[in-house]
């Protein structure tokens, strides 16, 4: 089965985002390169390895909102991931570059979820598409309301 095309351009002369000119969706966007210790022994990138890659995408995606995660603990909040999926379409190597394209996806009372898109950083081809789910717990374990901070970042992402 083939992915729906994803074609980036930046996102109003702002690299850190990109739209899909396909669907108008607007993705943050951080690169990487696969090092060795990624890659199993069929030489290619192990599969759990991408979830690594998402919360890469993830934190950096955060981060260049202002709202790193690091704060998002200090403020009393987790979000562990309760639910996951991904969707392998072609495999990265050793050494190869890749583009990890994360947005917010639904926000809910106490559940959010992520979405992302990996590609190859030459090609463009995509990798591997993906979500994760997350409940907003308090410091102590219980489930909480997701905090202001976060909802706000929901709401400032480009559309």
């Amino acid at each position: 089965m083939r992915p729906k095309p994803f074609q980036p351009e930046t996102h109003k002369g702002d690299s850190r985002f990109v739209k899909n000119l396909t669907d108008d969706k607007v993705w943050h966007r951080c690169s990487n390169r696969t090092l060795y210790a990624d890659t199993d022994r069929s030489a290619v990138v192990y599969h759990a390895n991408y979830l690594r890659y998402f919360e890469l995408g993830r934190a950096t995606l955060m981060r260049d909102l202002a709202y790193p995660y690091v704060e998002v603990e200090a403020s009393g909040y987790v979000y562990p991931i309760i639910e996951l999926g991904v969707k392998y379409y072609s495999p990265l190597h050793y050494d190869d570059p890749m583009w990890v394209n994360t947005r917010p996806g639904d926000l809910g009372k106490v559940r959010l979820s992520f979405d992302y898109i990996i590609t190859h950083g030459r090609t463009g081809q995509i990798i591997c598409t993906g979500f994760t789910e997350h409940c907003a717990l308090s410091s102590k374990g219980r489930p909480v309301g997701i905090d202001e901070k976060t909802i706000r970042l929901w709401e400032i992402f480009p559309s």
